[in-house]
């Protein structure tokens, strides 16, 4: 009878245990995709690409990159598996952010890129995964709307100039949920991207095609293997010109001749004053003595002929060398997006065969719209070297001789009416934020996003979303009233 006793309480004991464990709140059950593969967060029907990247166990370095697979979903069902190369990218954003941005290529099974589409996209190699700047020790985040690199490249597409594409993901790396990334093209050339001429130690028309870049310089090669933490903290690697990487304009950001030597130390007491353009395309290591003396040739050109600005001809002799449209569309969409960081950092310029410099595409959205601080939302960001002395990346002078000239500003004014009746009108703006803001939100992927990322830090995405609509709304009808009276 006493066993029997025991062996009842003993059933009773196990049951409740078993019961217990069993309705354990802890224990999550984790979603699994339809081949199999278990994710970090269930996003439970979302419509949003959901990526999976797994580097078999290597450590991401910030370059060269390391194979890895990447597998795309959409409601769980595996869409495409593609081999990557894979690296963290971004220069300031990589020191300040806990959510790392990545480069990726695509690979063939020997470790060949080879160009690949993704989501209707044009076949490429190249890739970006770009998400918002997110401090957790100091409590900060850049973009709490996640859209603005979206918003102004969707309106500078629509504008009828070439941005880089792209589309929403929420994306795990080796087992973490990261968020909302923007997955997008790498600028470059190419037929379906940035489409000029190609040009090799071969070619014999030196007119073209250049691409220049107005930013911060690579670590270069010298530095591929380091650890982390040495891109983590080594700024200096920003500001390393050379003539090998890059050439400096003859005059500094007020338009007078340069007399000290380029390619002091970085950070030297007198860099503010210079602008460099780095070679993008061809790259320093590919491009020849003759294509270098050309474009520089270009440039110094162009600048000595702005320089003659204002004057009363609607013709000035400067617009034998730029694509005035061009111009006139950097400035507006950076100036609409109120983009801190443009006409100094992430600018890209293209020389075409037999062609004039155009400016352009845009790129980095980052810190702008209603989070330009650094600006007046009532100023032009032309005008940031009345507010940031001495910055390292001035803004050159160029603008401010285009602002003050009849001839550039009559084609300012002509091309801003034109898009104010299209893709710049406020509903069509309006509602580009709209689309977004409803399809990640539908979705689950702002919620999912911020239980990741908002750690203290207090967001708001409605009032995120709000402000952001409030700015372009203002921003807009400020412009309005200054372009209309040029």
């Amino acid at each position: 009878m006493k066993y029997t006793r025991f062996l009842l309480v003993s059933l009773i004991l196990s049951f409740g245990l078993f019961f217990t464990s069993c309705q354990d709140p802890a224990e999550v059950i984790l979603p699994k995709g339809d081949d199999g593969q278990v994710f970090a967060i269930d996003t439970k029907e979302s419509q949003i690409p959901y990526l999976v990247i797994d580097t078999q166990g290597r450590e991401i370095p910030y370059e060269p990159g390391i194979p890895a697979q990447m597998k795309i979903y959409v409601d769980k069902k595996l869409q495409q598996t593609q081999r990557i190369d894979l690296e963290f990218r971004g220069k300031t954003s990589f020191r300040l952010s806990d959510k790392k941005a990545f480069n990726f290529e695509t690979i063939d099974e020997s470790g060949e890129g080879i160009d690949v589409a993704f989501f209707g996209l044009p076949a490429e190699e190249d890739w970006r995964l770009v998400g918002h700047v997110v401090n957790l020790k100091d409590k900060y985040a850049w973009d709490k709307s996640l859209i603005f690199n979206h918003v102004a490249y969707r309106l500078s597409l629509e504008m009828g100039k070439y941005a880089s594409r792209g589309v929403f993901v929420e994306l795990e790396v080796n087992g973490e949920y990261l968020g909302i990334y923007y997955f997008c093209e790498k600028l470059k050339r190419d037929s379906n991207r940035i489409n000029i001429k190609s040009l090799n130690a071969s070619s014999t028309n030196l007119t073209g095609g250049y691409i220049l870049k107005i930013d911060k310089t690579d670590a270069g090669p010298e530095h591929d293997g380091k650890p982390l933490s040495y891109f983590m903290s080594n700024w200096d690697d920003d500001a390393r010109y050379t003539e090998f990487n890059s050439f400096r304009s003859q005059f500094d950001i007020f338009g007078k001749p340069l007399t000290f030597a380029p390619f002091a130390p970085p950070y030297h007491s007198q860099q503010y004053l210079e602008t460099y353009f780095t070679y993008e395309y061809p790259k320093a290591e590919d491009i020849t003595p003759a294509q270098k003396t050309y474009i520089q040739g270009y440039m110094k050109d162009f600048e000595e002929a702005l320089l003659k600005a204002p004057s009363s001809s609607e013709n000035p002799a400067y617009f034998n060398f730029m694509d005035v449209e061009s111009f006139a569309d950097y400035f507006i969409i950076n100036e609409l997006c109120r983009n801190v960081d443009a006409y100094r950092l992430s600018t890209y310029l293209v020389k075409d065969r037999d062609g004039k410099l155009a400016m352009g595409p845009v790129w980095d959205f980052n810190i702008g719209f209603n989070e330009g601080w650094r600006i007046p939302a009532t100023d032009w960001v032309i005008n940031y070297n009345d507010y940031v002395s001495n910055d390292p990346w001035m803004v050159p002078f160029w603008w401010s001789k285009l602002i003050e000239d009849p001839a550039f500003k009559k084609k300012l004014k002509e091309r801003w009416i034109f898009l104010r009746k299209g893709p710049l009108a406020n509903s069509n703006i309006q509602g580009i934020v709209d689309d977004a803001v409803k399809y990640l939100q539908e979705n689950g992927a702002v919620e999912r996003n911020y239980q990741k990322w908002d750690q203290g830090i207090g967001v708001n995405y409605d009032q995120a979303v709000l402000e952001l609509k409030q700015f372009l709304t203002e921003r807009v009808n400020w412009m309005d009233s200054q372009i209309n009276s040029f």
